[in-house]
């Protein structure tokens, strides 16, 4: 672990979420949530919180939901609207073992942000610098260096596409489908 104050920097963290917005007068947060599940923001110890101001707060949520397409939460130190608008802008943390188990052939993202792509003949495709989420797959974003130039290639992140994953050797391998 990398030793900071910033919970940003700590490689035990995950950002889990930011505060959009307030909702109503009795201190609900309208929350951006990175993850599907909700349960990831009820961690025992509570959330690592950088407010807009820079300064880190650990707060324990009293409650969280989804209200259409938004994610509604409650921290239980925070009961008024006027005290949420201070907290608009604020990233949500939380430690990296208080995440549900995934079933196989499951990733998080931040697991496999800085692998290395190549093919199935071990040549080097680039490194995958981030994950777009799409309604019917996620869409792996490698970039690589061609002739000083950068170069970004968009690889589906579906079964017949990539062959494998290897977290332990830092490298994915992936059949590029034909004009990619």
């Amino acid at each position: 672990m990398k030793s900071s104050n910033n919970p940003g920097d700590r490689d035990d963290l995950i950002l889990v979420g930011k505060v959009v917005g307030a909702h109503g007068i009795r201190g609900n947060l309208k929350i951006h949530s990175f993850t599907e599940s909700l349960s990831v923001f009820e961690a025992k110890d509570g959330l690592h919180v950088i407010l807009p101001d820079g300064s880190i707060r650990t707060m324990t949520v009293d409650r969280v939901w989804r209200h259409g397409k938004s994610v509604l939460m409650n921290f239980e130190s925070v009961t008024r609207r006027d005290q949420v608008e201070q907290l608009i802008g604020a990233e949500l943390f939380v430690e990296k073992e208080c995440l549900p188990a995934l079933e196989e052939d499951t990733y998080y993202w931040f697991d496999l942000v800085g692998l290395q792509v190549i093919d199935p003949s071990g040549a080097p495709l680039g490194r995958l610098v981030s994950v777009i989420p799409t309604p019917g797959n996620d869409v792996y974003v490698v970039r690589e260096e061609s002739c000083g130039q950068p170069r970004e290639t968009l690889i589906p992140a579906v079964g017949d596409v990539v062959l494998s994953i290897d977290l332990e050797g830092g490298i994915m391998t992936v059949d590029l489908p034909e004009g990619l």
